[in-house]
């Protein structure tokens, strides 16, 4: 068939279809209407999967460096390669090979200040027992993901401090003392493990919805459930996937509970049930655990607030998985052991552990 045959060109096959074109031209427009506008679905699509990509993108928490370009050699050795720096001080930063991000006082001043990750003791806050109060910062992350945060810490505290805002995937800068090679050393080394961790940024495992009125009240349960390793998602809603949704002020969870946490927490742990949690962990009340996964495969964060090795740890995680690939910061590489895998969940036991290890499964 020559070209042009189908719309004319003297023969009969072309006399028809154009009377057939005459026909429905008419018709064109509602037809149209009633084709699928393929190209909105793959605008949607495309934008939907940009804010995933954007949400799903691992932050890496930063040293706030307000030193003169004379420091440089001081974070090379050390194996700080990026940097927060004052506006003035950026530009110089960069042309001696550093990645910088240049922060003015003005958007210190809009930032959310941290607590110093550690165990610290309440005096205004009294207990019948002898749990330890851990300083962490989980629930704030949790709370207000798209946060922007700082910590202003004292010696010793740096590693501590960029592994958990990792763990939680935050936007977090950390306020150093210059002086101290020992902390700049301590940065550089979990920098340089971070770094090394291979996977995917899964999204959180969630056992409970908690229902946020933004009050302080809330927060502190909040920041309970993190302490307790009794894993929560913020809803609007109470949501038919979790067993427990905590909305603070209602008959379930009056605010007046909160002014007892152990018993509170006992509560929502007894409606959630341990054989429905997503994880447990024995032999510790100073670690604080996050766990995510996408269903195939999970990761495990492990934060280790009490500042030193933790011996003889055992977990239980919902779910069947076959590998289990232990890194801990310091120790390195970490052999479970005891596996065992019944019809509902993986359990296994990790010798010792550092102030921060990443745990991955898959099945």
């Amino acid at each position: 068939m020559k070209p042009g045959a189908l719309i004319g060109g003297g023969s009969k096959k072309g006399k028809k279809h154009k009377n057939n074109k005459k026909f429905f031209l008419p018709f064109l427009p509602f037809l149209l209407f009633l084709l699928p506008l393929p190209h909105e679905g793959i605008l949607y699509s495309e934008a939907a999967e940009t804010k995933r990509n954007a949400e799903s993108e691992q932050k890496l928490p930063l040293i706030y460096w307000a030193e003169g370009i004379e420091t440089a050699e001081s974070l090379k050795r050390a194996g700080v390669e990026q940097i927060a720096a004052p506006t003035d001080k950026a530009e110089a930063w960069r042309k001696a090979g550093f990645k910088v991000v240049a922060v003015s006082p003005a958007e210190f001043e809009r930032r959310e200040k941290l607590l110093t990750p550690r165990i610290a003791g309440r005096a205004n806050v009294a207990s019948a027992t002898r749990r330890p109060w851990v300083d962490a910062n989980g629930w704030r992350f949790i709370r207000n993901p798209a946060g922007k945060f700082y910590y202003d810490l004292p010696q010793g505290k740096a590693a501590m401090a960029i592994a958990e805002a990792f763990a939680y995937n935050a936007d977090a800068i950390l306020k150093i003392d210059p002086t101290s090679l020992a902390d700049l050393t301590e940065a550089g080394a979990m920098f340089a493990f971070i770094k090394n961790l291979t996977g995917e940024n899964y999204p959180p495992i969630a056992d409970i919805g908690v229902i946020d009125d933004k009050s302080p009240e809330t927060g502190e349960v909040m920041n309970l459930l993190t302490r307790r390793n009794l894993l929560f998602k913020i809803v609007t809603a109470p949501a038919p996937q979790f067993r427990v949704n905590i909305k603070l002020g209602s008959k379930e969870y009056p605010k007046a509970e909160t002014a007892n946490p152990s018993e509170f927490a006992q509560k929502v742990r007894q409606r959630l049930g341990d054989e429905n949690r997503g994880l447990r962990i024995y032999g510790t009340e100073t670690v604080i655990c996050r766990l995510t996964g996408d269903g195939a495969r999970a990761r495990l964060h492990m934060l280790n607030y009490s500042g030193r090795e933790v011996d003889g740890l055992r977990l239980r995680l919902r779910g069947q998985y076959g590998r289990v690939d232990a890194r801990a910061f310091g120790p390195g590489r970490v052999e479970p052991v005891d596996f065992v895998n019944d019809e509902t969940a993986t359990e296994f036991s990790v010798s010792r552990i550092g102030i921060y290890t990443v745990i991955d499964l898959s099945r």
